[in-house]
């Protein structure tokens, strides 16, 4: 597999029980618990993140993990080619250093390069920065879907690959 850089980080993929991921998704689920009361509560399976339907991968900068995100074949489109990204998430001190543009873009590739078409995820209303960056990247607004749904506040945003 190829890992993508930045101008100070190395992407690389690891499996979601990794110790590193699991730090950084622990600290996914406390940032949403500080903004909305409560962490993703999307089902999710450790084995829907491997290869080659899955992968997760940790941004590095200077040998510390410091972002994360993953993607999974969507369980809420049955198209089959659709993959949802999630756990997108950076450490507030390596924020704005396009970190977050990089995580993006190297799952983009990835999901690409095995067949995947269409990706999807969704966020909250309270995540600015997030819906700024989709919408940079040429993501656009689609119906909600997974538990949220019909949640007030809960944005989905779809992209061809």
């Amino acid at each position: 597999m190829t890992e993508q850089r930045t101008e100070s980080a190395e992407i690389r993929a690891v499996s979601f029980l990794a110790a590193d991921a699991v730090a950084l998704v622990a600290e996914a689920d406390a940032f949403n618990t500080a903004l909305y009361g409560h962490a993703d509560a999307t089902p999710m399976k450790p084995e829907e993140f491997e290869p080659p339907s899955g992968l997760f991968v940790v941004a590095y900068a200077s040998g510390e993990p410091v972002g994360c995100g993953g993607y999974r074949l969507s369980p809420d489109h049955a198209e089959g080619a659709v993959v949802e990204f999630k756990r997108l998430y950076v450490r507030p001190a390596a924020r704005r250093r396009g970190l977050a543009r990089a995580i993006l873009g190297e799952l983009e590739d990835r999901a690409r390069s095995v067949g995947y078409t269409k990706v999807v995820l969704d966020v909250g209303r309270k995540q600015g920065a997030a819906h700024t960056l989709y919408e940079l990247v040429g993501y656009h607004r689609i119906p909600g879907f997974s538990i949220y749904r019909d949640k007030p506040g809960n944005r989905a945003y779809g992209k061809n690959l």
